[in-house]
C-alpha cells in the first residue's frame, strides 16, 4: 500500500479574475475548492494513475470535512485524525500568475503526534510511505525524522520537504527526498546552475543519508542520484505551461507508479518527468490520458 502523510492540508480556494487591483473590489469570472497539500497531491495522482493509496493527516472542522468528501471524489482512502479548529483554507488568485494567501493552519499536540506514529508502526515492509510538505504548528522541526524512524524495516520512505526538516530527515536513510535546485542550493548556502552541480550536490545529500536522490529542474527536467552510483537526466517535454503548482509532486506520484511495475530507475525518472510535465500543462493536477501521451510521445520509442 502507498501511504501519504499531510501534516498540514488545506481546502484551497482558487478564483481567477481578470484584474487585480490591491485596496479595490476585484470580480471573479471563475472560483472552485481543491484538496490542498503537497502529500494529497501525490495521492491523487497516484489514483488518476489507477494505483490504491491512502492519505494521513489532520483535519477539524466544516472545512475538514469538505476536504475528506472531494478526496473520496478521487477515489482515496481517507485515514486522518480530528483535531481541533478548522482545515485552513488557502486562497490562491489567479490573474497573469498566482497570487497565494497560504493560513498557517491547526496546532498539533504531543498526543496528536504520538496517535500517529502508533498509526504508522502498522506499516509493514514493501509499503511506502510519501512525508511531505509544510510543518504545523505543535510539530518540532525534526518531525519527519521522528516519522521516518517509527515505521518498520522495509518500509519505503519518500521525503519531499525544505531546510531542516529535510536535513533531520536524512538520518533515517529515506528511499527517496525530492528537492528542486532552489531548494537543493538552499541547503549548502549555493545557486545551482548547472546539471553537474545538481548532480554534486545531490550525492552529497546521499553521504547525508538519502538512497535516490530526484533533482526536479523546472523546465530543464530532471536529475536523478540513484542508490547504485548512477546518474540520469530527462530534459523536459515541450508544451505552453499552465501551472506549475503540484508538479513537483506530481513527479513523486509518477516515480513511485513506475517503480512498482519496473523497479527501474531510469524508466521511473523518465515517468516522473512525464507526470509532472502533464501537471505543469494543466490547469490542476494531471489526469492519466495526458501523462501517458506525454510519456509515450516522448520516451516509448526508446523502449
Amino acid at each position: 500500500m502507498i501511504y501519504t502523510l499531510t501534516l498540514n492540508p488545506s481546502l484551497d480556494y482558487v478564483a481567477a479574475a481578470d484584474t487585480f487591483n490591491i485596496g479595490k473590489t476585484n470580480r471573479t469570472r471563475n472560483e472552485y475548492f481543491v484538496p490542498g497539500g503537497k502529500g494529497l497531491n501525490v495521492s491523487i495522482l497516484l489514483s488518476r494513475l489507477g494505483v490504491e493509496t491512502t492519505a494521513f493527516g489532520f483535519v477539524g472542522g466544516f472545512t475538514g470535512d469538505e476536504l475528506v468528501r472531494l478526496l473520496g471524489a478521487e477515489n482515496i482512502n481517507c485515514d486522518f485524525a480530528r483535531v481541533a479548529g478548522n482545515t485552513r483554507i488557502n486562497v490562491k488568485l489567479s490573474q497573469k500568475g498566482i497570487t497565494e494567501f497560504n493560513a498557517s493552519g491547526v496546532s498539533l499536540s504531543e498526543r496528536d503526534i504520538a496517535a500517529l506514529i502508533g498509526k504508522l508502526q502498522d506499516l509493514t515492509a514493501g509499503d511506502w510511505l510519501c512525508l511531505s510538505g509544510s510543518i504545523p504548528k505543535g510539530a518540532e522541526a525534526d518531525i519527519y525524522l521522528q516519522l521516518a524512524q517509527s515505521v518498520k524495516k522495509g518500509v519505503n520512505v519518500v521525503v519531499d520537504a525544505v531546510g531542516e526538516p529535510l536535513k533531520a530527515a536524512l538520518k533515517a536513510k529515506p528511499f527517496l527526498i525530492k528537492p528542486n535546485t532552489d531548494e537543493l542550493g538552499e541547503l549548502f548556502g549555493t545557486e545551482i546552475k548547472t546539471k553537474q552541480q545538481a548532480a554534486d550536490y545531490a550525492k552529497k545529500l546521499q553521504e547525508m543519508g538519502a538512497q535516490n536522490v530526484l533533482v526536479s529542474m523546472g523546465g530543464d527536467g530532471a536529475l536523478l542520484v540513484d542508490m547504485n552510483g548512477n546518474t540520469y537526466f530527462e530534459a523536459a517535454p515541450k508544451g505552453e505551461v499552465i501551472n506549475t503548482v503540484g508538479a513537483g509532486d506530481s513527479m513523486i506520484a509518477g516515480f513511485i507508479h513506475s517503480y512498482l511495475q519496473t523497479e527501474d530507475f531510469a524508466q521511473s525518472l523518465k515517468f516522473a518527468v512525464a507526470a509532472g510535465s502533464a501537471t505543469a500543462f494543466s490547469s490542476w493536477l494531471a489526469e492519466q490520458k495526458l501523462i501517458e501521451d506525454i510519456y509515450s510521445g516522448q520516451w516509448a520509442k526508446e523502449n
